[in-house]
C-alpha cells in the first residue's frame, strides 16, 4: 500500500486525504506515512480539546498545500479525513512525496 492509497477523489471532485493526528507534539507538520493504516501522520502542538487539534491540522496542511483544508470526518478521533480545495489528487500526492522524502 503506497502513499496514493490515502488520497481519494470524490464523485463531486473533492480530494480527501486520510490522516492520523498526533496532538500535543513538540513539533508540527507531516511526520511520516503509516504504511499499515495507509494514513499520513500529522503532528500538531495543540491539545485535543474543543477542536483545537482539528484547527491546528487544518492550519498545518493548508500551509503545506497552499490551499484551504477542512476536516470532513473524524472530528473526535485521531483518524480523520480532510478535504483539500483546488488541488487534484496527483498534485497532492506529488506534494506529499516531496515532504516525506526529506
Amino acid at each position: 500500500m503506497g502513499l496514493a492509497a490515502c488520497v481519494q477523489t470524490t464523485l463531486s471532485g473533492d480530494v480527501l486525504i486520510e490522516v492520523e493526528v498526533q496532538p500535543g507534539a513538540s513539533r508540527q507538520g507531516i511526520i511520516g506515512f503509516n504504511e499499515w493504516r495507509g494514513r499520513i501522520q500529522v503532528a500538531v502542538k495543540a491539545e485535543a480539546q474543543k477542536g483545537k487539534a482539528n484547527h491546528a491540522v487544518c492550519n498545518v496542511l493548508s500551509k503545506i498545500f497552499s490551499a484551504p483544508v477542512k476536516v470532513v470526518s473524524g472530528q473526535t478521533t485521531r483518524q480523520k479525513k480532510v478535504s483539500v480545495e483546488g488541488l487534484s489528487a496527483i498534485e497532492i500526492i506529488s506534494i506529499l512525496e516531496g515532504r516525506l522524502e526529506s
